[in-house]
């Protein structure tokens, strides 16, 4: 079985936009720093690297299906470009109501991923920057890790917590053993 990490897309892969905002073209995509070497260093350890992610501006008819997977394709060839390989991108496309098994905080789609990938979720690990990517990582059986802001405390039940992804992947891959 493999293990995996999962990427929350907003605020960990690139920066978030403000409340009530939402990515709906490529030119609004900023990949945070540090983010390709992260990714690689994690690809490197042997971790299958996927990213997890509520797109609600899909229900909400801000954007369709066929323009979220463009945007989707172009990230994860800008990251190729610079060494780093996300496997997938999973969204869930579905708004709050009615509920879905695929809507973070719910694991549906980490389990999917899993039966997919072959993906050992105990020895997997979800990152993620709200208490959502951490209750979904922890309801699939991963280890979690919290990319905080600025404002943020640590007492949000993910297992550590971290500044940027590549801190966090430096952090998670100290506890890893050596394969």
């Amino acid at each position: 079985m493999n293990r995996a990490a999962f990427l929350d897309r907003d605020g960990v892969i690139n920066r978030k936009p403000p409340e009530g905002d939402y990515v709906t073209r490529w030119e609004e995509i900023q990949i945070l720093p540090g983010v390709p070497e992260a990714i690689a260093l994690l690809t490197q350890a042997g971790f299958c690297v996927l990213a997890i992610s509520n797109q609600r501006c899909v229900a909400k008819g801000l954007i369709t299906v066929s323009e979220l997977e463009s945007i989707h394709k172009r990230l994860c060839d800008q990251l190729a470009a610079a060494g780093a390989f996300l496997t997938k991108i999973y969204y869930c496309p579905h708004d709050y109501q009615p509920p879905c098994s695929c809507r973070k905080p719910a694991p549906g789609l980490l389990v999917t991923a899993a039966r997919e990938y072959d993906i050992d979720l105990g020895k997997s690990w979800m990152i993620g920057d709200s208490d959502i990517d951490a209750q979904a990582g922890k309801s699939a059986g991963c280890r979690t890790i919290k990319i905080l802001s600025a404002d943020d405390a640590e007492d949000n039940g993910a297992d550590l917590h971290a500044r940027t992804l590549l801190e966090a992947v430096r952090q998670m891959l100290a506890l890893e053993p050596r394969t």
